[in-house]
């Protein structure tokens, strides 16, 4: 067995384990490197390829040659009856091999070699870093500081580089390289110079992976954290839930005089936790969340994704925190927006709200002040819920009959068809157009507002995004979906446009054949 070619397998041997990557992948590198030096020097119009024996090493050059039925390439095909002169048991799709001599390197064919040896072992690898990672995303792992370059931190994670980026870092920490870290593997995404691994250590469920770590009963799923909230380096809030009414899950993760959620917090630089137990109750949660400070009441509104929520005139400045973090926090948990205030205000507050609703009442359906506040104390809040409400649940509040409930009814409708048409009339005024007046879901109250807002047709509305839509109609509460049906319905004809135009085009042609 020729020593030469033992010393390729070798070589490929060896970088396959020191770059981790599979051996296949390195000696099909220098077979490519072998074939591109043998093209360089029989000419490149040639199909010539390079095969290594994987058990000897033995490097066989070739002239591959197919056999096809209409010539098309001269150098690199011949016909069925050329090809039966050579070989008459060839046939169709065959390939004619004529082997080659071995290659006899000169310098620059040997440094064109290395370099494409050079460039597959790197995607190779690269390949491997991308396949090793991307099921690590979600998970802690542990790593060594490299470098730091404006701000941001390479880390050696293992046979691949990572990013902590300086958004990623908790305040006030400072890496120098040879530190050892434990990051949050945030996302890992293939790109063409290489596989991209994010890391972080301010991402939320990097405290719920810490957790894990530390409270057995969390890894073994017997308690669970139900919702995070945090603050990186300062604060962070918790909900903990277990079905085994057993076991105490703030008890376990606070642990034997504080030694489990220690070992977090010290993980953290001092970021103080907050942990209470969870509850499918929003009111109850949110109780929990404020906590310490004292919550009297809790109203949910939930058209508006809000609540209030009501505590002692002495403990607003404890429920709101520190520049707001307590109840900024509270709000991140439960997914809420809160309105936080005292006893005091939300009086004069629900005074106020009385006091408009009946104002409404009074103006829109000409009662007095006694039956406009007994609609609003019936639960009452607009003259839609009035308008539409089956008119026996009006007929059952005291004092009224089915005469009564009718003409509210009548005239709450009268009111808001009357106001429609103004503000149609005053949305034509403003220039919008009546395709975009025709879109499904847009009344008339909103395209006066989409006017103001200089929106005024179709290719206008269609090229807003769902978020913007929610903000140019705050008063009418559309939910995401909504706004998104509505910006797709206004897309529509943009597709129709591409669907006709081709088919329009075909018409044209037929006309002109006929």
């Amino acid at each position: 067995m020729d020593t030469k070619n033992l010393e390729i397998l070798q070589v490929a041997d060896a970088v396959a384990r020191e770059k981790s990557i599979d051996r296949e992948h390195v000696i099909q590198a220098i077979e490519l490197a072998i074939q591109k030096a043998g093209r360089t020097k029989y000419g490149h119009e040639h199909d010539i390829r390079a095969t290594i024996d994987r058990k000897t090493g033995h490097i066989s050059l070739a002239r591959y040659r197919q056999v096809v039925e209409e010539l098309e390439d001269e150098v690199n095909q011949l016909t069925v009856a050329e090809a039966k002169k050579i070989d008459p048991a060839l046939k169709l799709g065959d390939f004619i091999i004529d082997p080659l001599p071995p290659i006899d390197f000169g310098r620059v064919a040997a440094q064109t070699a290395r370099q494409v040896i050079m460039q597959k072992v790197k995607e190779a690898e690269r390949e491997r870093q991308y396949e090793e990672f991307k099921d690590k995303v979600g998970e802690i792992v542990s790593g060594v500081i490299k470098r730091v370059e404006f701000g941001n931190v390479y880390m050696d994670i293992g046979r691949a580089e990572g990013i902590l980026r300086r958004d990623e870092i908790i305040p006030r920490e400072n890496f120098k390289p040879g530190d050892r870290v434990r990051v949050y593997v945030a996302d890992v995404r293939s790109e063409p110079h290489g596989p991209q691994i994010f890391l972080s250590r301010t991402h939320p469920q990097f405290l719920v992976k810490l957790f894990e770590q530390e409270v057995p009963e969390i890894y073994d799923n017997i308690i669970q954290i139900k919702a995070v909230a945090r603050d990186p380096g300062s604060r962070a809030k918790i909900a903990v839930y277990s079905e085994d009414r057993s076991i105490d899950p703030v008890g376990s993760c606070v642990g034997m005089r504080g030694s489990r959620v220690q070992a977090v917090v010290n993980e953290l630089q001092g970021e103080k936790i907050d942990i209470f137990p969870y509850s499918e109750n929003v009111a109850t949660l949110v109780v929990s969340a404020l906590s310490p400070a004292e919550v009297k009441r809790v109203v949910v509104e939930e058209e508006q994704n809000k609540l209030i929520v009501v505590v002692p005139d002495d403990q607003l400045s404890q429920a709101i925190g520190r520049r707001g973090q307590n109840v900024r926090l509270a709000s991140q948990l439960i997914g809420w927006a809160l309105d936080v205030m005292t006893e005091t205000n939300e009086a004069k507050y629900r005074a106020e709200s009385t006091t408009a609703k009946c104002n409404l009442f009074m103006k829109a359906l000409d009662v007095d002040d006694v039956l406009a506040r007994l609609l609003v104390a019936e639960g009452f809040s607009n003259l839609e819920e009035i308008a539409y409400i089956e008119l026996d649940e009006l007929v059952e509040i005291e004092g009224f009959d089915a005469e009564l409930a009718e003409e509210l009814q009548n005239r709450a409708k009268d009111y808001l068809a009357e106001n429609q048409k103004i503000s149609q009339e005053e949305a034509n005024e403003l220039g919008v157009t009546k395709e975009l007046s025709e879109l499904q879901g847009l009344t008339p109250e909103m395209l006066l507002a989409l006017g103001k807002n200089n929106i005024k047709t179709l290719d206008d509305f269609a090229e807003l995004a769902s978020d913007e839509v929610i903000e140019m109609l705050p008063e009418f509460k559309i939910t995401e979906d909504e706004a998104n049906e509505m910006v797709m319905a206004a897309r529509s004809h943009w597709f129709d446009d591409e669907v006709k135009a081709p088919i329009e085009e075909s018409l044209e042609i037929d006309e002109q054949e006929d």
